[in-house]
């Protein structure tokens, strides 16, 4: 239990001062998707110089999806990105605890897809796309990067025929091993699932050389998702021959604050910029 997030911390470690930006265009609500008869939908900020690149960012703390606003998003937590020119796609998923994590997976892959099919409306290459998140965001940024696939030919749904390959991904202090942490949950229910399917779900199983470039994040002092979970995902990164970065924030707790705020978002600007 100690080794996963709090839904409280959703976007703790993004916390930075506001930057008014002069425009953006703001796309809301693009329904990516369907279940239980609601709607599963991302937004698009697109910058007013867009470098062609787009960053996919999951909106997920203890697998609870919580809505922002975009207005609020492109002011604070991504104004960086924007300001060097991303367009920014904040994901949302089915939540916790009606919704699992298999399913919260399931989500944001189909999402990825929806989000390539579509890139030329949305103004950037389908190419040039990462992913980034923390905590429960990072795991699913993690899943997207190392679980990708190239669609199913053969399904109706055209969303399902393509891709949901990304070309980088950037996930702030991830769990990467489901296995020991699955089963009743009264903290996070996300986690209550089947044990059998902790192994398809847990990034650290799935990594091989076909990955794209991955950078973790990770501070020493972290009690939630202790920091031992992206040293072994990056000790296997190195084995499979990934390339892969890994930085300690010292001192760094669950949800980065301050200077280590800013040192981190640093870091994963400079990532996408080299890699978009």
């Amino acid at each position: 239990m100690q080794r996963i997030i709090s839904a409280v911390l959703l976007l703790g470690f993004l916390t930075l001062a506001k930057t008014v930006l002069a425009d953006v265009d703001i796309k809301r609500d693009v329904v990516y998707g369907h279940k239980d008869g609601m709607a599963l939908v991302y937004d698009v900020i697109r910058p007013e110089d867009p470098n062609g690149a787009a960053v996919a960012f999951m909106m997920s703390g203890g697998w609870f999806s919580r809505w922002s606003p975009p207005e609020t998003l492109a002011e604070g937590f991504f104004s960086d990105m924007l300001a060097a020119g991303f367009t920014m796609i904040p994901v949302y998923h089915g939540s916790a605890p009606r919704y699992k994590v298999p399913e919260a997976y399931a989500d944001v892959s189909r999402a990825i897809r929806h989000i390539k099919l579509h890139a030329a409306e949305h103004g950037f290459d389908p190419d040039r796309l990462g992913v980034t998140g923390g905590s429960a965001g990072g795991h699913l940024s993690l899943m997207i990067g190392l679980d990708a696939d190239s669609g199913d030919p053969d399904a109706g749904d055209p969303v399902m025929r393509g891709d949901n390959r990304v070309a980088t991904v950037v996930a702030y202090f991830p769990p990467v091993d489901l296995r020991p942490i699955t089963g009743p949950n009264d903290r996070f229910p996300a986690l209550d699932f089947s044990p059998e399917l902790s192994e398809s779900i847990s990034p650290i199983l799935h990594a091989d050389a076909d990955d794209p470039p991955t950078l973790l994040i990770h501070g020493d002092a972290d009690d939630l998702v202790p920091i031992s979970e992206s040293e072994d995902l990056y000790a296997e990164f190195q084995q499979q021959g990934v390339e892969a970065e890994f930085v300690t924030i010292a001192g760094g707790q669950h949800g980065f604050r301050g200077e280590n705020a800013v040192k981190a978002d640093r870091l994963r600007l400079e990532w996408f910029q080299e890699y978009l």
